[in-house]
Protein backbone atom coordinates (compact mmCIF):
# COMPACT_ATOMS: atom_id res chain seq x y z
CA UNK A 1 0.00 0.00 0.00
CA UNK A 2 1.28 3.49 -0.64
CA UNK A 3 2.75 5.09 2.16
CA UNK A 4 2.60 2.28 4.69
CA UNK A 5 6.32 2.50 6.63
CA UNK A 6 9.42 0.84 5.67
CA UNK A 7 8.92 -1.16 8.68
CA UNK A 8 5.03 -1.09 10.02
CA UNK A 9 3.76 -0.78 12.86
CA UNK A 10 -0.03 -1.09 14.52
CA UNK A 11 -0.46 2.93 14.92
CA UNK A 12 -2.94 4.79 13.00
CA UNK A 13 -2.39 7.09 9.80
CA UNK A 14 -3.09 10.40 8.52
CA UNK A 15 -1.95 11.44 5.77
CA UNK A 16 -1.18 15.16 5.01
CA UNK A 17 -2.26 16.77 1.70
CA UNK A 18 -0.77 19.52 1.85
CA UNK A 19 0.82 22.15 -0.57
CA UNK A 20 3.28 21.62 -3.10
CA UNK A 21 4.91 24.41 -2.60
CA UNK A 22 8.35 24.73 -1.89
CA UNK A 23 9.88 25.55 1.99
CA UNK A 24 12.83 25.77 -0.01
CA UNK A 25 16.06 27.83 0.77
CA UNK A 26 17.47 28.87 -2.37
CA UNK A 27 20.86 30.16 -2.40
CA UNK A 28 22.39 28.66 -4.94
CA UNK A 29 19.57 27.06 -7.53
CA UNK A 30 16.32 28.80 -8.93
CA UNK A 31 13.07 26.36 -8.45
CA UNK A 32 11.00 26.11 -10.83
CA UNK A 33 7.43 26.36 -10.24
CA UNK A 34 5.88 22.95 -8.83
CA UNK A 35 4.23 21.02 -11.59
CA UNK A 36 6.00 22.90 -14.57
CA UNK A 37 7.84 20.52 -17.30
CA UNK A 38 11.71 20.38 -16.03
CA UNK A 39 13.57 22.79 -17.91
CA UNK A 40 15.66 21.89 -20.71
CA UNK A 41 18.72 24.25 -20.90
CA UNK A 42 19.04 23.27 -24.40
CA UNK A 43 15.96 24.47 -25.55
CA UNK A 44 16.93 27.90 -24.30
CA UNK A 45 19.84 28.61 -25.35
CA UNK A 46 19.92 32.67 -24.90
CA UNK A 47 20.04 33.83 -21.51
CA UNK A 48 19.21 37.47 -20.76
CA UNK A 49 19.72 39.02 -17.06
CA UNK A 50 17.84 42.23 -16.60
CA UNK A 51 19.27 44.47 -14.22
CA UNK A 52 17.37 45.42 -11.08
CA UNK A 53 19.93 47.00 -8.36
CA UNK A 54 20.59 50.03 -9.55
CA UNK A 55 17.55 51.85 -8.59
CA UNK A 56 15.51 50.71 -12.10
CA UNK A 57 12.14 51.92 -10.62
CA UNK A 58 13.10 55.04 -8.69
CA UNK A 59 10.68 57.64 -9.36
CA UNK A 60 7.91 57.19 -12.40
CA UNK A 61 10.53 54.40 -13.69
CA UNK A 62 9.61 50.64 -13.67
CA UNK A 63 12.30 49.08 -15.81
CA UNK A 64 11.54 45.82 -15.19
CA UNK A 65 10.23 42.78 -16.95
CA UNK A 66 8.19 41.34 -14.20
CA UNK A 67 7.96 41.79 -10.57
CA UNK A 68 8.84 38.02 -9.69
CA UNK A 69 12.24 38.40 -9.92
CA UNK A 70 14.80 37.04 -10.29
CA UNK A 71 12.46 34.91 -12.36
CA UNK A 72 9.76 35.97 -14.05
CA UNK A 73 7.94 32.84 -15.01
CA UNK A 74 6.96 32.91 -10.73
CA UNK A 75 4.71 35.20 -12.43
CA UNK A 76 3.14 33.66 -15.14
CA UNK A 77 5.06 30.50 -16.78
CA UNK A 78 3.28 30.88 -20.12
CA UNK A 79 2.87 34.75 -21.04
CA UNK A 80 1.22 35.71 -23.68
CA UNK A 81 0.47 39.27 -23.82
CA UNK A 82 2.03 41.98 -21.72
CA UNK A 83 0.45 42.79 -19.10
CA UNK A 84 0.71 38.75 -17.76
CA UNK A 85 4.08 40.23 -16.94
CA UNK A 86 4.12 43.31 -14.64
CA UNK A 87 6.44 46.02 -15.51
CA UNK A 88 7.11 48.48 -18.18
CA UNK A 89 9.87 46.40 -19.72
CA UNK A 90 7.02 43.47 -19.72
CA UNK A 91 6.52 43.84 -23.69
CA UNK A 92 10.00 43.19 -24.33
CA UNK A 93 10.40 40.34 -21.72
CA UNK A 94 7.34 38.78 -22.72
CA UNK A 95 8.32 39.09 -26.74
CA UNK A 96 11.36 36.60 -26.06
CA UNK A 97 9.85 34.37 -23.54
CA UNK A 98 7.42 33.46 -26.43
CA UNK A 99 10.12 32.51 -29.21
CA UNK A 100 10.91 30.12 -26.89
CA UNK A 101 15.06 30.69 -27.36
CA UNK A 102 15.48 32.84 -24.65
CA UNK A 103 15.87 32.48 -20.68
CA UNK A 104 15.26 35.23 -18.80
CA UNK A 105 16.14 36.49 -15.27
CA UNK A 106 16.76 39.76 -12.89
CA UNK A 107 18.89 40.38 -11.06
CA UNK A 108 16.61 42.10 -7.96
CA UNK A 109 16.81 45.21 -6.04
CA UNK A 110 19.45 44.78 -3.33
CA UNK A 111 21.47 42.03 -5.32
CA UNK A 112 25.09 42.58 -6.43
CA UNK A 113 26.72 42.59 -9.92
CA UNK A 114 29.21 39.32 -9.84
CA UNK A 115 31.32 37.60 -12.15
CA UNK A 116 32.59 34.11 -11.58
CA UNK A 117 30.97 33.41 -8.23
CA UNK A 118 28.37 30.50 -7.09
CA UNK A 119 25.46 33.12 -7.49
CA UNK A 120 23.13 31.77 -9.52
CA UNK A 121 22.83 35.62 -11.21
CA UNK A 122 26.20 35.77 -11.88
CA UNK A 123 26.97 37.21 -15.11
CA UNK A 124 28.79 34.25 -16.31
CA UNK A 125 25.74 32.75 -16.10
CA UNK A 126 24.21 34.37 -18.86
CA UNK A 127 24.92 35.53 -22.08
CA UNK A 128 23.54 39.26 -22.15
CA UNK A 129 23.06 41.88 -19.57
CA UNK A 130 20.64 44.66 -19.53
CA UNK A 131 20.90 47.85 -17.61
CA UNK A 132 18.03 49.99 -18.47
CA UNK A 133 18.65 53.48 -17.05
CA UNK A 134 21.01 52.61 -14.00
CA UNK A 135 20.66 55.28 -11.20
CA UNK A 136 23.29 53.79 -9.06
CA UNK A 137 27.21 54.35 -9.38
CA UNK A 138 28.49 50.55 -10.19
CA UNK A 139 31.01 49.76 -7.08
CA UNK A 140 34.84 49.07 -8.46
CA UNK A 141 33.87 45.16 -7.66
CA UNK A 142 31.11 45.40 -10.21
CA UNK A 143 32.50 47.13 -12.83
CA UNK A 144 35.09 44.71 -12.45
CA UNK A 145 32.70 42.52 -13.16
CA UNK A 146 30.79 44.11 -16.16
CA UNK A 147 34.09 44.64 -17.72
CA UNK A 148 35.21 41.03 -17.69
CA UNK A 149 32.06 39.57 -18.58
CA UNK A 150 32.07 41.91 -21.75
CA UNK A 151 35.38 40.72 -22.49
CA UNK A 152 35.25 37.38 -22.33
CA UNK A 153 32.37 37.48 -24.50
CA UNK A 154 29.05 38.53 -23.05
CA UNK A 155 26.60 41.13 -24.55
CA UNK A 156 26.21 43.97 -22.55
CA UNK A 157 23.12 46.24 -23.45
CA UNK A 158 23.32 49.95 -22.13
CA UNK A 159 20.15 52.03 -21.96
CA UNK A 160 20.20 55.81 -20.72
CA UNK A 161 18.12 58.76 -20.61
CA UNK A 162 18.95 62.47 -20.12
CA UNK A 163 21.32 64.27 -18.18
CA UNK A 164 19.68 65.26 -15.07
CA UNK A 165 17.08 62.02 -14.90
CA UNK A 166 18.59 61.25 -11.73
CA UNK A 167 15.66 59.54 -10.06
CA UNK A 168 16.55 58.80 -6.82
CA UNK A 169 18.39 61.84 -5.65
CA UNK A 170 21.61 60.09 -5.26
CA UNK A 171 23.53 62.72 -7.68
CA UNK A 172 23.91 59.70 -10.55
CA UNK A 173 21.89 59.68 -13.18
CA UNK A 174 22.27 57.29 -16.35
CA UNK A 175 24.47 59.48 -18.22
CA UNK A 176 27.06 59.59 -14.96
CA UNK A 177 27.18 56.24 -14.65
CA UNK A 178 27.57 54.41 -17.87
CA UNK A 179 30.24 57.32 -18.46
CA UNK A 180 31.54 55.81 -15.05
CA UNK A 181 31.53 52.10 -15.74
CA UNK A 182 33.98 53.07 -19.12
CA UNK A 183 36.06 55.61 -17.94
CA UNK A 184 36.94 54.14 -14.40
CA UNK A 185 37.38 50.65 -14.19
CA UNK A 186 40.16 48.25 -13.67
CA UNK A 187 39.95 46.39 -17.25
CA UNK A 188 40.37 49.39 -19.51
CA UNK A 189 39.41 52.77 -18.76
CA UNK A 190 40.31 54.06 -22.16
CA UNK A 191 37.23 54.31 -24.07
CA UNK A 192 37.07 50.92 -24.36
CA UNK A 193 33.81 50.60 -26.33
CA UNK A 194 34.77 53.94 -28.91
CA UNK A 195 31.64 56.03 -27.56
CA UNK A 196 31.40 58.47 -24.47
CA UNK A 197 28.02 59.41 -23.45
CA UNK A 198 26.82 63.01 -24.47
CA UNK A 199 25.82 65.19 -21.39
CA UNK A 200 22.44 66.50 -23.14
CA UNK A 201 18.68 66.60 -22.76
CA UNK A 202 17.00 66.32 -26.16
CA UNK A 203 13.02 66.84 -25.41
CA UNK A 204 11.90 65.56 -28.50
CA UNK A 205 13.04 63.79 -31.76
CA UNK A 206 12.60 60.62 -34.60
CA UNK A 207 16.00 59.45 -35.41
CA UNK A 208 16.25 57.56 -38.30
CA UNK A 209 18.10 54.09 -38.99
CA UNK A 210 21.05 54.50 -41.19
CA UNK A 211 21.09 52.88 -44.35
CA UNK A 212 22.72 49.23 -44.08
CA UNK A 213 21.16 46.40 -45.49
CA UNK A 214 23.33 43.65 -43.69
CA UNK A 215 23.50 45.01 -40.29
CA UNK A 216 22.05 42.51 -37.96
CA UNK A 217 20.70 44.91 -35.47
CA UNK A 218 19.03 46.96 -38.14
CA UNK A 219 17.60 43.52 -39.74
CA UNK A 220 17.25 40.94 -37.44
CA UNK A 221 14.65 38.57 -37.18
CA UNK A 222 12.14 40.55 -35.28
CA UNK A 223 12.01 42.95 -37.73
CA UNK A 224 13.34 45.88 -39.99
CA UNK A 225 14.56 49.00 -38.08
CA UNK A 226 13.50 52.31 -39.49
CA UNK A 227 14.52 54.16 -36.73
CA UNK A 228 13.31 55.48 -32.81
CA UNK A 229 12.02 58.20 -30.56
CA UNK A 230 13.32 61.07 -28.27
CA UNK A 231 11.15 61.85 -25.33
CA UNK A 232 14.11 63.73 -23.31
CA UNK A 233 16.85 61.66 -23.62
CA UNK A 234 20.39 61.87 -24.93
CA UNK A 235 23.13 60.43 -27.38
CA UNK A 236 27.11 59.59 -27.88
CA UNK A 237 30.25 60.72 -29.28
CA UNK A 238 31.74 57.94 -31.16
CA UNK A 239 35.95 57.85 -30.81
CA UNK A 240 36.60 55.32 -33.95
CA UNK A 241 40.47 55.84 -32.88
CA UNK A 242 40.15 54.18 -29.53
CA UNK A 243 37.89 51.46 -31.11
CA UNK A 244 37.27 51.09 -34.45
CA UNK A 245 34.47 48.58 -33.98
CA UNK A 246 32.28 51.42 -32.68
CA UNK A 247 29.46 52.02 -34.94
CA UNK A 248 25.98 54.48 -34.93
CA UNK A 249 23.30 52.75 -36.09
CA UNK A 250 20.29 55.55 -35.69
CA UNK A 251 20.98 59.06 -35.36
CA UNK A 252 19.70 62.11 -34.14
CA UNK A 253 18.11 64.52 -37.13
CA UNK A 254 21.03 66.62 -38.71
CA UNK A 255 24.02 64.19 -36.87
CA UNK A 256 25.67 61.74 -38.69
CA UNK A 257 29.23 60.27 -38.16
CA UNK A 258 30.96 60.67 -34.90
CA UNK A 259 28.24 62.71 -33.16
CA UNK A 260 24.44 62.92 -32.23
CA UNK A 261 24.34 58.58 -32.46
CA UNK A 262 21.44 57.76 -30.63
CA UNK A 263 21.97 54.05 -31.00
CA UNK A 264 25.20 52.18 -31.43
CA UNK A 265 26.98 48.77 -31.25
CA UNK A 266 30.53 47.81 -30.44
CA UNK A 267 32.88 44.81 -28.83
CA UNK A 268 35.38 44.35 -26.65
CA UNK A 269 37.23 41.65 -26.45
CA UNK A 270 35.18 38.63 -27.45
CA UNK A 271 32.14 40.20 -26.19
CA UNK A 272 29.72 43.11 -27.76
CA UNK A 273 28.22 46.31 -26.68
CA UNK A 274 24.74 48.12 -27.35
CA UNK A 275 23.78 51.54 -26.71
CA UNK A 276 20.46 53.45 -26.54
CA UNK A 277 20.20 57.06 -25.63
CA UNK A 278 16.97 57.04 -23.79
CA UNK A 279 14.41 54.93 -22.07
CA UNK A 280 11.28 56.01 -23.39
CA UNK A 281 11.43 53.74 -25.83
CA UNK A 282 11.91 50.25 -23.98
CA UNK A 283 9.13 51.33 -22.00
CA UNK A 284 4.72 49.75 -22.86
CA UNK A 285 3.23 52.19 -20.91
CA UNK A 286 2.13 49.78 -18.26
CA UNK A 287 3.43 48.74 -14.91
CA UNK A 288 3.12 49.19 -11.14
CA UNK A 289 0.47 51.16 -9.75
CA UNK A 290 1.69 54.67 -9.18
CA UNK A 291 3.65 55.15 -12.27
CA UNK A 292 3.03 57.33 -15.06
CA UNK A 293 4.51 55.50 -17.94
CA UNK A 294 4.57 55.91 -21.82
CA UNK A 295 4.22 53.96 -24.60
CA UNK A 296 7.28 53.87 -26.49
CA UNK A 297 7.16 50.35 -27.25
CA UNK A 298 4.85 50.80 -30.00
CA UNK A 299 5.25 54.39 -31.00
CA UNK A 300 4.40 54.24 -34.68
CA UNK A 301 7.03 57.37 -34.84
CA UNK A 302 9.85 54.47 -34.39
CA UNK A 303 10.18 50.58 -34.71
CA UNK A 304 11.09 50.55 -31.11
CA UNK A 305 10.43 46.51 -30.33
CA UNK A 306 12.35 45.79 -33.20
CA UNK A 307 15.19 47.41 -32.34
CA UNK A 308 15.64 46.19 -28.66
CA UNK A 309 14.38 42.83 -29.52
CA UNK A 310 16.79 42.20 -32.72
CA UNK A 311 19.53 44.11 -30.38
CA UNK A 312 18.91 41.69 -27.71
CA UNK A 313 19.54 38.49 -30.41
CA UNK A 314 22.71 40.36 -31.92
CA UNK A 315 24.47 41.09 -28.05
CA UNK A 316 23.40 37.17 -27.40
CA UNK A 317 24.60 35.44 -30.39
CA UNK A 318 21.65 34.28 -31.59
CA UNK A 319 22.24 36.16 -35.29
CA UNK A 320 25.21 35.65 -37.85
CA UNK A 321 28.17 34.31 -36.66
CA UNK A 322 27.92 34.78 -33.01
CA UNK A 323 26.22 31.68 -30.39
CA UNK A 324 26.89 31.16 -26.76
CA UNK A 325 29.97 32.48 -25.81
CA UNK A 326 31.13 28.86 -24.91
CA UNK A 327 28.72 26.12 -26.72
CA UNK A 328 27.42 23.42 -24.86
CA UNK A 329 26.31 20.08 -26.36
CA UNK A 330 22.97 19.14 -24.82
CA UNK A 331 23.37 16.03 -22.19
CA UNK A 332 21.95 14.38 -18.90
CA UNK A 333 25.03 13.83 -16.46
CA UNK A 334 23.69 11.51 -13.84
CA UNK A 335 24.58 8.13 -13.92
CA UNK A 336 21.68 5.82 -13.43
CA UNK A 337 19.09 8.05 -13.46
CA UNK A 338 16.24 6.36 -12.29
CA UNK A 339 17.74 3.70 -10.49
CA UNK A 340 16.73 0.65 -12.51
CA UNK A 341 20.37 -0.26 -11.86
CA UNK A 342 20.16 -0.31 -8.32
CA UNK A 343 22.79 1.37 -6.63
CA UNK A 344 24.95 1.70 -9.44
CA UNK A 345 26.58 5.64 -9.72
CA UNK A 346 24.97 6.26 -6.35
CA UNK A 347 26.05 6.47 -3.08
CA UNK A 348 23.76 5.69 -0.30
CA UNK A 349 22.41 4.29 2.42
CA UNK A 350 22.39 0.59 2.68
CA UNK A 351 18.79 -0.86 1.68
CA UNK A 352 17.07 2.61 0.77
CA UNK A 353 16.76 2.31 -3.04
CA UNK A 354 15.18 -0.86 -3.48
CA UNK A 355 11.52 -2.22 -5.25
CA UNK A 356 9.55 -2.28 -1.91
CA UNK A 357 5.85 -2.13 -2.78
CA UNK A 358 5.74 -0.34 0.50
CA UNK A 359 6.60 2.72 -1.61
CA UNK A 360 5.65 2.15 -5.40
CA UNK A 361 8.22 3.75 -8.01
CA UNK A 362 7.22 6.46 -10.15
CA UNK A 363 8.67 4.37 -13.44
CA UNK A 364 9.80 1.25 -13.58
CA UNK A 365 10.90 -0.76 -10.54
CA UNK A 366 13.18 0.90 -8.10
CA UNK A 367 13.47 4.04 -6.64
CA UNK A 368 15.13 5.78 -3.02
CA UNK A 369 13.18 6.03 -0.40
CA UNK A 370 14.89 8.14 2.20
CA UNK A 371 13.25 8.02 5.81
CA UNK A 372 10.34 5.89 6.43
CA UNK A 373 11.34 4.00 10.02
CA UNK A 374 9.68 5.97 12.29
CA UNK A 375 12.99 6.95 14.45
CA UNK A 376 15.92 8.68 15.35
CA UNK A 377 17.86 8.19 11.58
CA UNK A 378 19.41 9.85 8.87
CA UNK A 379 19.64 8.56 5.28
CA UNK A 380 21.82 9.98 2.25
CA UNK A 381 21.77 9.84 -1.50
CA UNK A 382 24.19 11.23 -3.31
CA UNK A 383 26.33 11.46 -6.93
CA UNK A 384 29.34 13.32 -7.92
CA UNK A 385 29.45 14.95 -11.37
CA UNK A 386 31.03 17.29 -13.53
CA UNK A 387 29.35 20.46 -14.98
CA UNK A 388 31.15 21.63 -18.30
CA UNK A 389 31.88 25.27 -18.16
CA UNK A 390 30.38 27.72 -19.54
CA UNK A 391 26.77 25.45 -19.94
CA UNK A 392 23.58 26.19 -18.50
CA UNK A 393 22.60 23.02 -16.30
CA UNK A 394 18.95 22.04 -14.77
CA UNK A 395 18.86 19.07 -12.05
CA UNK A 396 15.05 17.47 -11.50
CA UNK A 397 13.67 14.93 -10.14
CA UNK A 398 10.25 13.60 -9.41
CA UNK A 399 9.55 13.52 -5.06
CA UNK A 400 6.99 11.56 -2.92
CA UNK A 401 6.39 13.10 0.61
CA UNK A 402 4.58 10.66 3.01
CA UNK A 403 4.08 10.70 6.53
CA UNK A 404 2.03 9.78 9.64
CA UNK A 405 3.09 13.15 11.56
CA UNK A 406 -0.27 15.29 11.90
CA UNK A 407 1.88 18.42 13.17
CA UNK A 408 2.37 21.63 11.30
CA UNK A 409 5.88 21.00 12.89
CA UNK A 410 8.32 20.32 10.94
CA UNK A 411 9.56 17.53 12.24
CA UNK A 412 11.55 15.20 9.94
CA UNK A 413 13.28 17.19 6.66
CA UNK A 414 15.03 16.05 3.89
CA UNK A 415 17.56 18.65 2.41
CA UNK A 416 18.66 19.14 -1.33
CA UNK A 417 21.97 20.60 -1.27
CA UNK A 418 25.44 20.89 -3.51
CA UNK A 419 28.62 20.07 -2.45
CA UNK A 420 32.52 20.41 -3.42
CA UNK A 421 35.09 17.94 -3.15
CA UNK A 422 36.02 18.59 0.00
CA UNK A 423 32.59 17.78 1.17
CA UNK A 424 31.74 21.47 1.75
CA UNK A 425 28.10 22.72 1.21
CA UNK A 426 28.05 25.23 -1.57
CA UNK A 427 24.04 25.43 -1.32
CA UNK A 428 21.42 24.16 -0.16
CA UNK A 429 18.96 23.53 -3.07
CA UNK A 430 15.54 23.09 -0.97
CA UNK A 431 14.75 21.49 2.46
CA UNK A 432 11.19 19.57 2.32
CA UNK A 433 9.36 18.32 5.71
CA UNK A 434 6.76 16.37 6.78
CA UNK A 435 4.58 19.31 6.14
CA UNK A 436 5.43 19.59 2.73
CA UNK A 437 3.52 15.77 2.39
CA UNK A 438 1.08 15.10 -0.53
CA UNK A 439 -0.39 12.13 -2.63
CA UNK A 440 1.58 10.97 -5.48
CA UNK A 441 5.12 12.62 -6.83
CA UNK A 442 6.13 15.85 -7.38
CA UNK A 443 8.11 17.43 -10.31
CA UNK A 444 11.03 19.73 -8.77
CA UNK A 445 13.64 21.41 -10.79
CA UNK A 446 16.20 23.55 -10.19
CA UNK A 447 18.78 26.18 -11.97
CA UNK A 448 22.66 24.70 -11.13
CA UNK A 449 24.34 27.31 -14.05
CA UNK A 450 26.22 28.75 -10.75
CA UNK A 451 27.90 25.22 -10.95
CA UNK A 452 29.27 25.41 -14.82
CA UNK A 453 32.88 24.64 -14.52
CA UNK A 454 33.03 22.81 -11.39
CA UNK A 455 32.76 18.85 -9.67
CA UNK A 456 30.47 19.08 -7.54
CA UNK A 457 28.54 16.00 -5.12
CA UNK A 458 24.47 16.42 -5.47
CA UNK A 459 23.20 15.38 -1.82
CA UNK A 460 19.98 14.22 -0.47
CA UNK A 461 19.76 14.24 3.37
CA UNK A 462 16.60 12.70 5.14
CA UNK A 463 16.87 13.05 8.81
CA UNK A 464 13.87 11.65 10.96
CA UNK A 465 13.08 12.61 14.50
CA UNK A 466 12.21 9.86 17.43
CA UNK A 467 8.27 9.21 16.71
CA UNK A 468 6.25 8.91 13.48
CA UNK A 469 7.68 8.37 9.80
CA UNK A 470 8.08 10.21 7.33
CA UNK A 471 9.22 8.86 4.07
CA UNK A 472 10.60 11.24 1.11
CA UNK A 473 10.83 9.18 -1.90
CA UNK A 474 13.14 10.02 -5.04
CA UNK A 475 12.36 9.27 -8.45
CA UNK A 476 13.79 9.97 -11.82
CA UNK A 477 16.49 11.88 -11.50
CA UNK A 478 18.30 14.28 -13.98
CA UNK A 479 20.84 17.00 -14.78
CA UNK A 480 20.73 18.13 -18.14
CA UNK A 481 23.15 20.54 -19.56
CA UNK A 482 22.98 22.65 -23.06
Amino acid sequence: MLGTSRFPRPRSRRRIIGGLALSASLIAGTAIQAGAAPAVAAATPHRVLFDNSKAETAGNADWIISTSQPDPLGQNPSPSAEKDWTGALSSWGVALQKTGDYALKTLPSGGTITYGTSSATDLKNFDTFVMPEPNVLLSAAEKTAVMQFVQNGGGLFLISDHTGSDRNNDGADAVKVINDLMSNNSVDSADPFGFSVDALNIATDNPRAISDSADPVLNGSFGKVTGSIIRNGTTVTLKPSDNPAAKGLVYRTGSSGDTGAFFATSTFGSGRVAFWGDSSPIDDGTGQSGNTLYDGWNDPAGTDAALALNATEWLSGAAGSGGNPTPCTAAQLLANPGFESGSSGWTATSGIINTSSGEPARTGAYKAWLGGKGSAHTDTLAQTVTIPAGCAASLAFQLHIDTAETSSTAYDTLKVQVLNGSGTVLGTLATYSNVNAASGYAPRTFDLGAYAGQTVTLKFTATEGSKLQTSFVVDDTALTVG
